[in-house]
């Protein structure tokens, strides 16, 4: 990861450091978040120091903050960010000091400072501005593996997607339809639908207003039914996904904004016509190195080619965290959600 500087990097700074962190010291609500200060140990074997510029808000945090996804408190909230690399470990030797890096899916994140393996950085290309990057990682990542490689999305594909003016539904939108898929979106408001519609969305419900949603979508469809559902929503949402597939379509379940899923029968599967279930997560489609840059690489390739707009609609400074996070789960939030040190 060669660094974009024309003179030599200054030398790394080895000695711990104390910073601000977002620290969720017990499980629980917004109210729990605290602003604290933390040393920043050194940067170990293998390690780099990362002088944060920008980190995203995201539902994952959520679930680990309330301990749905459990996690031993306290820890610092955060698994996405991009920044400038102020320091490296011993054994370090594709990652400088000054190159521009972003991550995803390693905690720590919401901080001043934080330290990551240097085998799960990638490297930020001049074009595209940190802040941007920081948005477009764990969201981004998502959209292109869910619609390259959960279920691939060509030409002849028509897809659902809900919640079309959310982060990851912009995306979801813009990659389809660079694809050549066509979208059925969904959007609670005529103002997140007019999102959609801007995205490139080809078919547009609102759901707050829709009796039978899947009865709309079919309407959209001709009464095919599509062939993929992008469902991040969750439980308001997951019966009217099934019931609007095709035979043999895929609902592609990623989140659960609305609440878990209860347990599935699989006999329904069969019922709404041999359809697939899947319920993807990013870790296991960044699972190496490889992988992993290789996937942020078309994030990034997509952003500068201007197929992919990036839209970071909310920032929030670091001590203002719980009116972020307060924002996101209120639902009140279209586009990206962002916290700047």
């Amino acid at each position: 990861m060669p660094t974009d500087q024309t003179t030599p990097p200054a030398s790394s700074d080895v000695t711990p450091q104390t910073a601000r962190a977002l620290v969720v010291p017990r499980h629980g609500g917004s109210d729990a978040l605290s602003v604290t200060d933390r040393e920043i140990p050194a940067p170990g074997p293998g390690e780099v120091r990362v002088q944060v510029a920008a980190s995203g808000v995201n539902f994952i945090d959520v679930y680990q903050r309330e301990g749905v996804y459990p996690i031993p408190t306290p820890f610092t909230l955060g698994v996405e960010m991009a920044g400038t690399v102020e320091a490296v470990g011993e054994g370090v030797d594709d990652v400088q000091v000054g190159d521009r890096v972003a991550q995803a899916m390693n905690l720590g994140s919401h901080a001043e400072l934080a330290v990551f393996a240097a085998d799960r950085l990638v490297p930020v290309p001049d074009d595209v501005d940190l802040e941007v990057a920081a948005a477009a990682m764990l969201q981004g990542c998502t959209a292109h593996f869910l619609v390259t490689d959960t279920f691939p999305v060509g030409p002849d594909t028509t897809a659902l997607v809900h919640a079309a003016a959310g982060g990851v539904g912009q995306l979801l939108v813009q990659l389809i339809k660079a694809q050549g898929g066509t979208v059925v979106a969904t959007a609670g408001s005529p103002d997140k639908l007019e999102t959609a519609r801007s995205r490139g969305a080809d078919h547009l419900i609102d759901y707050s207003t829709t009796d039978d949603l899947a009865a709309a979508v079919r309407e959209a469809t001709g009464g095919r039914g599509v062939d993929v559902v992008y469902d991040g929503v969750g439980q308001a949402t997951f019966d009217a996904s099934l019931a609007s597939l095709r035979p043999r379509g895929m609902l592609v379940l990623f989140g659960a904004a609305s609440g878990a899923v209860p347990p599935v029968d699989p006999q329904r599967l069969n019922a709404a016509g041999s359809v697939f279930l899947t319920r993807p997560s990013l870790a296991h489609y960044v699972s190496t190195t490889e992988e992993l840059r290789d996937r942020a690489a078309a994030v990034f390739a997509a952003i500068g080619a201007g197929q992919l707009d990036i839209a970071v609609s909310h920032r929030y400074p670091l001590s203002d965290a719980k009116a972020a996070y307060d924002a996101l789960e209120g639902r009140g939030t279209t586009g990206k959600v962002v916290l700047l040190p």
